[in-house]
């Protein structure tokens, strides 16, 4: 009987393959609607509220919900929705999606970890959010918050598109972008830690719960990761109370003029100290809390219906 000899396998198993993610209409689509519900229910409450004690540093947590209300009742907590948060919303999901995809390709040809490749990806991501759409539309939001309620000397105050036209005819671009260097650091520290906090939480609840590395977890450990990420992220709110000075119109005669980013950080420690740099920190934690269940929580049925409504497998992570 002939003995057929099998030659034994040479060199190390090929590695595989890196392909670029293609950006799908249908994961575009998921991370707006997600937005557009997180920003429409909760979300611009808890951004107006973080807004006006970051702007009015000696507010607390009460009297800044005393001043909204204030402002014009429940609708005062809904100040810059529409339309400056409805596009942002719309538009900031699509922009990190892509800038984000193709930053962690690129990564990863020069031999980034997944890990590393996905920390730049965000941060690529989130600076291309601030200087693409965040910039303006935050910008317009704070203005909207912070501006003064003239109705009350008898004058009817003005529009929000009145608002925009004002500021682009007396400062043009740059100022219907003030603040944007704010946002851009905030929006890279911002993505790049709660990418690695929420990764560094879910290696520890699989360590604790004794699953193993690639396992998938429930709904709430998700949550739960993803909450501590976002909630310990709070971390760079300096740079947040800055962005909302450098775009608030709040008036102030000790403020100095053509702000930077230096010069305000200088003007809130001397004025608020520390504490100053950290108003606003309670309804961001509760933010990113928000954003957190609107994600993971909602995700799923959201994937769900769209996957049914475009006839396309989403793959987009949420």
């Amino acid at each position: 009987m002939a003995r057929t000899s099998v030659a034994p396998a040479t060199g190390s198993p090929a590695a595989p393959k890196l392909e670029k993610k293609p950006i799908k209409f249908s994961n575009l689509l998921l991370g707006a609607s997600l937005n557009m519900f997180e920003v429409t229910t909760l979300g611009q409450p808890l951004e107006v509220v973080k807004t006006t004690m970051a702007a009015n540093r000696g507010d607390s947590f009460a009297s800044a919900m005393t001043r909204i209300w204030g402002r014009g009742g429940v609708f005062g907590f809904y100040q810059g929705l529409i339309p400056w948060a409805w596009i942002e919303a719309s538009t900031k999901g699509a922009v990190l999606l892509f800038v984000a995809s193709e930053a962690e390709y690129y990564a990863k040809t020069v031999g980034a970890s997944d890990f590393g490749a996905g920390i730049l990806g965000g941060m690529g991501g989130g600076v291309a959010q601030a200087y693409a759409t965040m910039g303006f539309c935050t910008c317009m939001k704070t203005v909207e918050i912070t501006k003064h309620k003239i109705a009350a000397k008898g004058v009817t105050p003005p529009s929000t598109w009145a608002t925009f036209a004002d500021i682009w005819r007396k400062e043009g671009l740059r100022g219907i972008n003030r603040g944007v260097n704010a946002v851009a650091i905030r929006q890279t520290t911002n993505w790049g830690s709660r990418f690695g906090l929420s990764r560094l939480a879910e290696t520890g609840i699989r360590n604790v719960t004794g699953k193993e590395e690639g396992t998938k977890l429930s709904s709430f450990e998700k949550i739960l990761a993803s909450g501590l990420g976002g909630g310990l992220s709070a971390w760079n709110q300096p740079i947040e109370v800055i962005r909302v000075e450098m775009q608030s119109k709040t008036e102030d005669p000790k403020r100095p003029k053509n702000l930077t980013v230096g010069k305000t950080f200088r003007y809130i420690y001397d004025n608020n100290g520390l504490r100053g740099l950290y108003r606003g920190v309670t309804p961001r934690i509760g933010l990113g809390v928000w954003q957190t269940i609107c994600m993971v929580a909602l995700g799923d049925m959201a994937k769900d219906a769209i996957e049914k409504l475009t006839g396309e497998t989403v793959t987009a992570k949420h």
